[in-house]
């Protein structure tokens, strides 16, 4: 396994149905990213976003700020707010009697810390980058280690207008305020993570109900919370080891759903009461990237120790798999989601730079294992905006190409900062989170 959970910061939030998304209706604006994928969390920018085509560390900077910790949560955008995620490893030692018990059940090519992290949410300002405020949510002793290139900051934010959700996994859910007041927290208990590896339970908020992947190697299991005040609203179990996606809620045909993409098999839930809507098999192991929809069709792919894509019909119901309109099985990703933009999908191969586009209707290949130069290998997820795609790798540099069935390169753009998390857009500024500075990038006015 070579990047897991992370990147969900590794994830997906929205208030949303795909497709009936209104600003109008809710506490956001165009210029807010409430999602690690944006407020229709399919990685597409809304219309007025305009980042900047060429950057590098002097050019195009309107500023960047040192970060206390490495992580791979996507920083979401809130009105003037700036909102990330860390975990910070501090100087205090635990005693022994401080240090969790070890869980021999499980296999682990990782030892946990024997120090405290602190757990913070931090507010900076979009415009400068100045801190406006910073909120310790928990300080703590991991029961586990996590992958070397993880961190335990891999959960990203979401918000809905009203709040902030930050979800730290084993170590708690928290909601907060806009000024960085907790207004309640939740301790679901510990997460026992394939190998060790690491989590990243990314929130996603729809209307009141708050939902939650919690994959894990024993007693997986889907919950929802109520949004304003923590409680469970329900949960249900699944037969699924440690996965790492985040959820995709979409509303079709009177119903809202929660697709969650899994090893043994995907699934979709009823989101008011947990039913069991429609399942279908054929996933790999390691189901990391996250489901997209449109047009009553669902999209999920993995890619670990193997390759595997599907089109579902939202209005399958039960097992799925006579439904399934069409499957690929080449070349998809094994920790980036795809980006869905004007009926292509368009993936990288594993964590690689080989890059391929579908045509979403039939799954015919319109470009297969195009080798993009100058990049090494991914975790963050693709970014559509200003009627271009970005694609940042975990070296920094981020290629800027053109739409459509043979994409061209616009530009490449280097950062010296390591990055893992989705990029996120507002207005006319890209923020990029790296592995030691958030960066916000916009074109220098004259």
């Amino acid at each position: 396994m070579s990047r897991f959970p992370f990147l969900r910061g590794t994830g997906l939030a929205g208030l949303l149905s795909l497709g009936a998304f209104s600003f109008a209706d809710s506490n956001l604006s165009t210029r807010d990213w409430p999602s690690w994928r944006g407020p229709t969390a399919n990685g597409i920018a809304p219309k007025d976003a305009k980042p900047p085509l060429n950057w590098d560390d002097k050019t195009n900077i309107l500023w960047k700020v040192e970060l206390p910790g490495p992580g791979s949560a996507t920083p979401i955008i809130i009105g003037d707010q700036v909102i990330v995620l860390t975990a910070t490893k501090t100087e205090k030692k635990a005693k022994p009697e401080e240090l969790p018990p070890r869980d021999k059940r499980f296999e682990t090519k990782t030892n946990p810390p024997d120090r405290f992290y602190r757990f913070d949410v931090l507010s900076l300002d979009r415009n400068t980058g100045k801190e406006l405020w910073k909120r310790s949510v928990k300080q703590a002793v991991p029961h586990e280690g996590h992958h070397p290139t993880h961190s335990y900051a891999g959960g990203s934010p979401t918000t809905d207008g009203k709040r902030i959700y930050a979800s730290y996994g084993s170590f708690g859910i928290y909601a907060l305020d806009l000024t960085g007041k907790i207004l309640w927290s939740r301790d679901l208990g510990q997460l026992h993570t394939r190998l060790g590896w690491g989590e990243a339970v990314t929130p996603v908020i729809h209307g009141e109900s708050l939902v939650l992947n919690w994959d894990q190697e024993v007693d997986s299991k889907l919950i929802v919370l109520d949004a304003a005040t923590g409680k469970t609203r329900w949960e249900v179990k699944r037969e699924e080891k440690t996965t790492w996606n985040t959820p995709l809620v979409v509303e079709h045909g009177g119903k809202t759903q929660v697709i969650v993409n899994g090893t043994n098999r995907v699934r979709s839930y009823d989101l008011a009461d947990g039913t069991l809507l429609w399942e279908v098999a054929g996933m790999t192991a390691n189901a990391i990237p996250s489901p997209l929809a449109e047009e009553g069709v669902a999209y999920v792919m993995s890619g670990y120790r193997g390759a595997a894509a599907m089109a579902v019909p939202l209005d399958a119901r039960g097992d799925a798999a006579e439904k399934v309109l069409w499957k690929h099985t080449k070349g998809t990703p094994y920790v980036p989601s795809p980006l869905l933009l004007d009926g292509r999908l368009y993936f990288t191969k594993v964590n690689s730079q080989m890059l391929t586009v579908l045509d979403a209707k039939t799954g015919k290949p319109l470009l297969e294992d195009e080798r993009l130069a100058g990049l090494t290998s991914f975790y963050a997820s693709p970014l559509a905006a200003a009627g271009r795609i970005y694609l940042v790798d975990r070296d920094g540099t981020t290629l800027v190409l053109t739409p459509g069935d043979k994409p061209k390169v616009l530009a490449t753009n280097r950062l010296s900062d390591k990055i893992d998390a989705c990029p996120a857009v507002s207005g006319d500024i890209l923020f990029l989170r790296g592995e030691k500075y958030l960066h916000a990038i916009a074109e220098r006015k004259n």
